[in-house]
């Protein structure tokens, strides 16, 4: 358990490191948003966790694929680690919209495309650790796990484009010139966008890897036990 959790990882001490200077940039530098108040400030939390949660299922379906097409177990827990870190960003991607939804919309919950195709994507990862939980360990369980992973990932490219496929409440995606105009912070807000965006990346790295770590360490023990049982049940006979 040491090697697992070992809090003087690189990984650990990086993410720890840019956390600290996104919150400072978050609520010390960058300026207050004039338009919006400072509810705005939301945003540099709720873009990083929806980009986890979509990251996330691109993982769980490259590592699927990669299963299905190598037959090679660590790709199942790297599918089932990112699955279950993607799942938390996910769900914390529709607390932050919510969160940010009321103040400015009046309403916690709108409907509208985006959002929708959020739900769906957060139901399509609570539908796969559902289906592990519940279905016999096994070569049969990865490998439907890997199909459910897959038909997952068509939903990611829709939330991307929902608010400029749909024109609903939610904010379009704006970058370049466009942006400096819809923002009284202008280029400050990109900056402290993507900081955030990179600081949320690697903890979500590091994230999927302790649980990959966790994980094997499960598998490695129940396939420990498997051979206990079977050298006792040999020396039975």
């Amino acid at each position: 358990m040491t090697k697992v959790l070992n809090l003087l990882d690189p990984l650990l001490i990086l993410s720890a490191a840019l956390m600290g200077l996104t919150l400072y940039l978050i609520f010390v530098w960058v300026p207050t948003e004039l338009n919006q108040g400072a509810v705005q400030r939301i945003l540099y939390f709720h873009v990083p966790v929806a980009w986890g949660s979509m990251l996330g299922i691109f993982v769980v379906s490259g590592s699927s694929f990669m299963y299905l097409w190598k037959k090679n177990e660590k790709w199942d827990r790297l599918a089932v680690a990112s699955a279950e870190v993607g799942v938390v960003f996910g769900g914390l991607m529709l607390l932050t919209g919510m969160i940010w939804a009321r103040p400015v919309w009046a309403v916690w919950w709108t409907g509208e495309a985006k959002l929708t195709t959020a739900l769906i994507l957060f139901f399509i990862y609570v539908a796969y650790l559902m289906f592990r939980a519940y279905f016999p360990p096994g070569a049969q369980r990865m490998r439907l796990a890997a199909i459910i992973g897959l038909i997952g990932a068509i939903d990611t490219p829709i939330i991307y484009f929902a608010a400029n496929l749909w024109a609903d409440a939610h904010p379009p995606i704006i970058a370049g010139p466009a942006a400096d105009a819809e923002s009284t912070l202008g280029s400050d807000l990109g900056m402290v966008l993507l900081a955030s965006t990179l600081t949320f990346t690697f903890i979500f790295i590091y994230l999927v890897q302790t649980r990959y770590k966790i994980r094997k360490s499960e598998d490695d023990l129940i396939e420990l036990k498997r051979a206990s049982t079977a050298a006792v049940m040999t020396g039975a006979n």
